[in-house]
């Protein structure tokens, strides 16, 4: 609509020309002495319309013939960006089909071609790693340009992480030192690194620092921060003053958990301080029953067996056919040499749950009691009960390896 507009003004404004010229008598004297021109007016303003149009062409011309140059770098870094892009995402595709021969190929053209370099340069050593050409995926790390912060930390956090899959974690913790603040994937870089190096209270610190940025729910935390404290336990289990120390900073909360609670208790036990160990084990079970943590009762030696066997017996109200409670008693009854008691509870334990444990323990309190026919038999039982449990073991790796 508008270009038929156009035509017409146009047609309008010739034709007002041309009539406007027909009446128009004027001319335009042009005096250059000894010279003298005379020309009619209509004919100068075509001339001069004419010179204009001339002047504006050759001002056009000469304009794009120096503005020729920069057109074309224009024209080639517009080609080298487009080819630049479409070579990016064919690396990415091809990396993460898996084809890590040809993302590295398409990766390696796009740093030779100089456009999005520093992620042409990552691409290509993650695929190098994978095809464990580590040589070259060194020679694409030291190519990444670090002219900003977030080239850094790009680069930082590709080299930890591909040194962590060799398990070079003090490599890995020194080049995640390098940054100032860092992110939740550098952090998450960071955490399994200690993990790796064994440095248990920093997991801790991480763990904490992690789950305030919702990396972990509950349960996750949970687990990774008793793994942690219990391993932290085991290592500081050879110096008494350094393993209550660890054991005094655990918050109540995570001593009242079993596993934890059997971890100490079994390092206590192994230095020698059974009150701890003992403290440890009966503040769990009042907060958690568990199987598997009154069995380590029995292990602590000392002048408060008695004690030890009046607080089972409450336990045993609760619990009247735990078998691992009924074990741990006849242990305790058998070193006070109560030797009805333990006898009975021996067999109760049996009654419940045939144990190799329980069946040994009642064969050395008839051994004790010069029982020697008794003590054969639960020997034999407890033997019997062991190989079994050993087949059974065995046969479940072997499936477990087909």
């Amino acid at each position: 609509m508008r270009t038929l507009f156009w035509i017409i003004a146009l047609i309008a404004l010739a034709a007002g020309l041309v009539v406007a010229a027909r009446y128009n008598t004027g001319y335009v004297l042009l005096v250059l002495p000894p010279y003298r021109v005379e020309l009619s007016l209509n004919l100068l303003l075509i001339l001069l319309l004419i010179g204009f149009i001339a002047g504006y062409l050759l001002v056009r011309l000469v304009s794009g013939i120096l503005r020729l140059p920069a057109r074309v770098r224009e024209y080639r870094s517009a080609r080298r960006q487009h080819k630049a892009q479409a070579t990016l995402i064919e690396a990415l595709q091809e990396y993460f089909a898996g084809r890590y021969a040809r993302a590295e190929k398409a990766a390696a053209s796009l740093v030779k071609l100089g456009e999005h370099a520093g992620l042409g340069a990552i691409l290509a050593a993650r695929a190098a790693h994978e095809l464990r050409a580590y040589d070259r995926r060194d020679a694409y790390l030291a190519r990444i340009p670090a002219q900003t912060p977030e080239d850094t930390v790009v680069k930082v956090v590709t080299e930890a992480e591909l040194m962590l899959d060799h398990r070079r974690f003090h490599e890995a913790l020194n080049l995640l030192k390098a940054l100032p603040k860092k992110h939740t994937a550098a952090l998450r870089l960071e955490l399994k690194a200690q993990q790796l190096a064994k440095n248990w209270d920093q997991v801790l610190a991480l763990v904490e620092q992690l789950e305030k940025r919702k990396v972990f729910d509950v349960g996750q935390a949970e687990q990774i921060r008793h793994h942690a404290l219990s391993e932290n336990l085991k290592r500081k289990g050879i110096d008494s003053h350094a393993l209550e120390e660890a054991w005094q900073k655990i918050p109540p909360r995570e001593k009242r958990d079993g596993r934890l609670a059997a971890v100490a208790a079994r390092c206590f036990i192994a230095l020698g301080n059974c009150e701890q160990a003992r403290r440890a084990i009966e503040g769990s079970l009042e907060d958690h029953w568990d199987s598997e943590l009154i069995g380590l009762y029995a292990e602590c030696p000392g002048d408060e067996a008695v004690r030890q066997i009046e607080r089972a017996e409450g336990w045993l109200k609760d619990h009247p056919n735990d078998a691992m409670l009924l074990l741990t008693l006849g242990r305790l009854c058998a070193r006070q040499e109560l030797w009805g008691k333990a006898q009975s509870y021996l067999e109760a334990s049996i009654a419940v749950e045939p144990t190799c444990s329980a069946h040994l323990a009642l064969a050395q309190l008839q051994e004790q009691l010069g029982n020697a026919d008794a003590a054969r038999k639960h020997y034999r039982e407890s033997l019997e009960l062991a190989v079994a449990q050993l087949r059974q073991a065995s046969g479940g790796r072997r499936r477990t390896a087909l």
